[in-house]
C-alpha cells in the first residue's frame, strides 16, 4: 500500500510539473527586422503563450526607430545574431528579414536546436530551400513559412469543403487574386522597399511577393501534388517606380485533373487576398478572411461569415508556432506552413521566373 501511494504522489508530482513548463511562455526571438510584417511581433505585447526575448537587427538606425515606433526595451536589441541566440536562448526564431537570409537564419539556430519561422516565402532558390529542409531533418527542428492566408477562417473552411466529394466533386480550376497598388503606392518604409524591389533579396517582384499565396493554396488543396507545367507571364507597367523586378505576373499552373490561375500585382486598385474554387458540381468564392460563399451539387448557394472559433482557425501565426514547438499540435506534411508545401511552393515561383523570362512553358 505504501509503495503504491508513494507511486500516485509520484505521478501526480510529474503531471504537476508538466503544467508547470508548458503554463511557461515560449521564448521567441526575432531575426532581422526589415520586412514590414514586423509590427505583427515587435507590436504584440508578451503573454502566457509568447514572450519576446530578443531582436536581432545589424541596421542601427532601424532598430532605433522600431524602439521607438513600439517603445520597446533597447536591451532586447543585438547586432549580432549569434551572440543574442547564444545569450538568449530562444526556443523558436522569426525571421523578418529579407527573403535571401532566411537560409542564413536556419544555418544560424538548427545547430542550437532553435525552431525557426520565416515570412512567405520561404526562399528566393530552390537551393536554398532545399538546404533549409536539409538542415531542418538533420537537426529535428521545425522550419515553417508564414503567410497571412493562413489564419483565414475561410482557407480553413475552403480547405474542409473541397474535401467533402460529396459537396463539389473533384477540383478542375482555382483562381487567385493577391495584391495592393504596389509598395510605393501602400507606403511602405524605405528599409522593405529597398529589398522588396530587389531581385536578389526578394528574388523578384509581385510574382515573388504574391504569386508565392496562390502557389501555398493550390498545394494545399492539391494536397502536395506537384503540377505537370508552369507557365507565367510578368510585366512592368510601372518601370519609372519598379526598374528592377516585374510589378506584375499571371501564373498558370497545369495539373493532370485540374488548373491554377495566379494573378499576382502591384497594380490592383485595392488590396485583395481572394480566390474562386471551382470543381465538378459546385464551386467556393472567398471575399476575405472571414468572408465566403459556397454552392455544391445539391441545394443553394450559401453565403457564410466565419468566425475562427467555427473554423479551429489560429488567427496568430505567433501562437501556431508556439504550440507546434510545444507539440500540441502537429504540422500537416503539407499544410500552408509545413515544409513539404513550402519547397513545392518555391519550385513553382522558380519556375514561373523561367517560363516569364524564356517564353516557354516549364515541364516540372
Amino acid at each position: 500500500m505504501k509503495h503504491i501511494t508513494t507511486s500516485i504522489c509520484l505521478l501526480v508530482f510529474f503531471i504537476s510539473s508538466l503544467s508547470v513548463v508548458d503554463a511557461q511562455p515560449v521564448r521567441m526571438a526575432v531575426a532581422g527586422i526589415s520586412h514590414g510584417h514586423n509590427s505583427w511581433i515587435l507590436g504584440r505585447k508578451n503573454d502566457s503563450a509568447v514572450q519576446l526575448v530578443g531582436i536581432y537587427e545589424s541596421n542601427k538606425a532601424l532598430a532605433e526607430k522600431m524602439i521607438k515606433k513600439f517603445n520597446l526595451d533597447p536591451r532586447l536589441f543585438y547586432s549580432d545574431l549569434t551572440t543574442m541566440l547564444e545569450q538568449t536562448k530562444p526556443d523558436g526564431v522569426l525571421g523578418f528579414g529579407t527573403t535571401l537570409e532566411h537560409l542564413s537564419v536556419v544555418e544560424a539556430c538548427a545547430p542550437k536546436g532553435i525552431h525557426v519561422m520565416v515570412e512567405k516565402p520561404m526562399a528566393t532558390t530552390v537551393a536554398d530551400a532545399e538546404k533549409m529542409i536539409a538542415l531542418a531533418q538533420q537537426f529535428k527542428i521545425l522550419v515553417l513559412t508564414n503567410f497571412e492566408t493562413s489564419w483565414y477562417p475561410t482557407t480553413d473552411r475552403s480547405f474542409e469543403l473541397t474535401r467533402d466529394t460529396n459537396f463539389m466533386g473533384m477540383i478542375r480550376k482555382v483562381v487567385v487574386h493577391d495584391g495592393h497598388e504596389g509598395p510605393k503606392e501602400i507606403g511602405v518604409s524605405k528599409e522593405f522597399f529597398d529589398w522588396l524591389t530587389d531581385p536578389i533579396q526578394n528574388g523578384g517582384g509581385a510574382l515573388m511577393d504574391f504569386g508565392c499565396y496562390g502557389a501555398n493554396l493550390m498545394t494545399l488543396l492539391m494536397n502536395g501534388q506537384l503540377p505537370t507545367s508552369v507557365t507565367a507571364i510578368t510585366a512592368q507597367f510601372k518601370p519609372h517606380i519598379y526598374p528592377k523586378v516585374d510589378d506584375e505576373a499571371t501564373i498558370i499552373l497545369s495539373y493532370p485533373t485540374a488548373q491554377c490561375i495566379i494573378q499576382a500585382s502591384w497594380n490592383w486598385p485595392f488590396a485583395r487576398k481572394d480566390m474562386a474554387i471551382y470543381g465538378e458540381n459546385g464551386y467556393i468564392i472567398t471575399k476575405d478572411n472571414n468572408n465566403m460563399k459556397a454552392k455544391g451539387k445539391k441545394g443553394n448557394e450559401v453565403e457564410y461569415r466565419l468566425t475562427p472559433q467555427e473554423t479551429n482557425t489560429y488567427t496568430s501565426p505567433f501562437l501556431y508556432f508556439a504550440d507546434a514547438i510545444r507539440r500540441k499540435i502537429t504540422v500537416p506534411r503539407f499544410g500552408a506552413y509545413s515544409m513539404e508545401n513550402n519547397l513545392i511552393v518555391v519550385k513553382i515561383l522558380e519556375a514561373a521566373k523561367t517560363s516569364a523570362l524564356t517564353g516557354k512553358t516549364i515541364r516540372l
